[in-house]
């Protein structure tokens, strides 16, 4: 009966017949009300897991990821079925953060995306009390374990979460988690039991293929000359990107850059273009990635080595999604690894580094010791690096630690609303002139609306404040802006960027706390990750696929048949074959007939060198020999 309320949900809202692998297995899991782990590849349909149990029971399913192009993909989805999902994430302002809480307790809301790092809020904490939550659903669910690559401290609040829901089941996902994460993903959520659901990680339509040259350039021209169709080419630098997306349009190739200092608007620009194929190739760092919803990409060259097979895996399966052949290339030059081992030991932080890297960022975001406890703040890395003379890798790694020590926290790539702080008090601020009606008018607005301002920046919305002023949106920024000139106010206009977030007040930097625990393990697992990447590179042995496959704890993963090593096996052994029936030709041939060398090269329809190399080959393994008149003869 559960089984055909499934197939009915799937049809109804979806409209398919059947699943993908794996799918049935998990969802049948969940719907029995069992914590689940589910290991899946990337693009295996993962929303599906737990979107499909959340329909078919009473309501809401929360939904936790880091990813807030994610979150919008997912909820625009969903609302295009006609089935009610919201948001909330950093950035928004409290009033929209209060609307969606309040429509997931008294609404039809079916679904909350919520970032990590909003579990803790006493608003949040106070409705998800009141609310009947189905399901809780966890994505990239390795960011929870210190283990994982990509571990995010804010993760450790979904303890918390359980506590609140405790009879709602979890179903954590991720398609990168080795046996140790896994284990540590369902210690950290409370599973009742172990329970994971592991589909293959082998990708049938996808050839994994490593090219070791010092020709990446050529070798790169020959996979767009053999390789139809659209691709991406990943690349560790800004820099990178766009000299060898120049380097591609000389040579003919509808190429473009992507990387995150490119501005918000530029960057949908180009991704539509690349979507549209307008753009054959994308040329981009990492933070082109999130949001990719193209079924029809035939390739994706690695031309830097990635730092693990996590992050490889997970870049290089976002080709051929539509199950068509595709391509999987990694270019290694000789002096790679050494390369990645000197960076490896220069952007490793020593506790002192990591010290003084905090003492700077609270300078460069103007904090006092004793202050900035929960301030937020706009952070441009690249900035940060350029202004104090730091190696971006070194200032990410320390900034990570201090994040697993809880000193700070730097989200993901947000959509930020406009942010106001009056730089004069309350009572000065009565006093000041205001000339212009419009600018007392929206500082009336704006002290009507908003809690706090003349305390911290806080969140404004300026459509808002153009709502309830009289005013076009467009005028308001004018005057916020004027505001600002005249020193009333500190004002950052809405904008799309990653906020560090300051979990407490700053301290003097001898009092920082680095746990040599912490820092030995982050140091440990990197290496370590380091060392089966290059594994992976050299590896000429074992089967890509699965080798991967047995990186992510799959037992007898099998092997795929179409990665070059694959391939070459299969070449090698073609040429064995072949050696083994021309071997038995020759004898047969001078058993029959009597021949010179040279008359018997020049009875076979085979290029003479291979012949002459059999001949040589017998001859020293005394199966024949040449007699006195030279004719050949099998050894009695």
């Amino acid at each position: 009966m559960q089984q055909e309320k499934i197939y009915e949900t799937l049809k109804r809202w979806w409209g398919y017949d059947s699943f993908r692998a794996g799918q049935r297995e998990v969802i049948e899991s969940v719907c029995a009300g069992r914590d689940t782990l589910a290991l899946m590849p990337t693009g295996a349909g993962k929303s599906l897991l737990y979107q499909l149990p959340a329909m078919m029971k009473e309501g809401v399913c929360i939904v936790v990821t880091p990813l807030i192009a994610l979150m919008k993909d997912q909820t625009d989805a969903l609302r295009k079925r006609g089935i009610s999902a919201v948001a909330v994430y950093s950035g928004m302002t409290d009033r929209k953060i209060d609307i969606a809480l309040d429509n997931c307790v008294y609404g039809d809301v079916k679904f909350l995306y919520i970032a990590p790092e909003r579990i803790s809020s006493d608003m949040f904490t106070m409705r998800v009390r009141k609310m009947n939550v189905s399901l809780i659903a966890v994505d990239e669910a390795h960011c929870i374990s210190q283990w994982g690559y990509d571990f995010r401290p804010s993760y450790l609040r979904l303890a918390r979460l359980r506590e609140l829901a405790p009879d709602a089941p979890v179903v954590a996902l991720t398609a990168s988690a080795t046996s140790r994460v896994a284990e540590d993903i369902m210690k950290r959520l409370n599973f009742s039991s172990k329970n994971i659901v592991r589909t293959s990680f082998a990708r049938k339509n996808l050839s994994f293929v490593v090219r070791r040259t010092d020709d990446k350039r050529g070798q790169l021209m020959r996979v767009l000359e053999s390789v139809p169709g659209s691709g991406i080419v990943y690349v560790r630098t800004r820099d990178g990107a766009e000299k060898l997306s120049a380097e591609l349009r000389e040579e003919g190739v509808a190429a473009e850059f992507y990387h995150g200092g490119l501005p918000h608007g530029e960057r949908s620009i180009r991704q539509d273009a690349w979507q549209d194929g307008r753009v054959r190739v994308m040329v981009a760092t990492n933070a082109f990635g999130m949001g990719i919803d193209k079924a029809d990409v035939r390739f994706v060259v690695h031309y830097d080595v990635c730092d693990s097979l996590e992050a490889y895996y997970q870049e290089a399966g976002r080709a051929g999604r539509d199950g068509r052949r595709s391509y999987a290339v990694l270019l290694a030059a000789s002096d790679e690894k050494s390369k990645m081992e000197g960076r490896f030991r220069n952007e490793f932080p020593a506790a002192d580094t990591i010290k003084s890297i905090y003492s700077k960022l609270c300078s460069y975001l103007q904090v006092a010791v004793g202050d900035g406890k929960f301030a937020s703040f706009i952070f441009d890395v690249y900035d940060f690096c350029a202004r104090n003379k730091l190696f971006r890798g070194t200032v990410v790694n320390a900034i990570k630690i201090l994040q697993q020590n809880g000193y700070m926290v730097l989200t993901d790539e947000a959509e930020n609303p406009a942010r106001l702080m009056f730089c004069v008090g309350r009572e000065d601020l009565y006093n000041i002139r205001v000339e212009r009606r419009e600018l007392d008018t929206v500082l009336r607005t704006i002290l009507r609306l908003y809690e706090g301002v003349f305390t911290e920046f806080r969140p404004i919305d300026t459509q808002e404040i153009a709502l309830y002023s009289g005013f076009t949106e467009e005028h308001v920024k004018d005057v916020l802006k004027q505001l600002w000139r005249m020193h009333v106010i500190r004002y950052v206009p809405k904008n799309v960027s990653p906020m560090l977030v300051l979990t407490e007040e700053r301290l003097p930097e001898k009092d920082i706390y680095i746990d040599p625990d912490t820092l030995e393990r982050r140091r440990q697992m990197t290496a370590e990750r380091l060392e089966r990447m290059f594994e992976y590179v050299t590896n000429e042995e074992q089967c890509r696929s699965a080798f991967i496959g047995e990186y992510f704890g799959e037992e007898d993963a099998a092997e795929c048949g179409c990665c070059d090593v694959c391939l070459e096996r299969r070449r090698g052994e073609r040429a064995k074959r072949n050696a083994t029936e021309l071997r038995e030709e020759i004898k047969r041939r001078i058993v029959e007939n009597e021949f010179t060398v040279k008359e018997l090269v020049a009875g076979f329809a085979v290029e003479p060198q291979k012949i002459l190399a059999e001949v040589d080959e017998l001859m020293a393994e005394g199966d024949i020999l040449v007699n006195s008149r030279g004719i050949i003869e099998i050894k009695p």
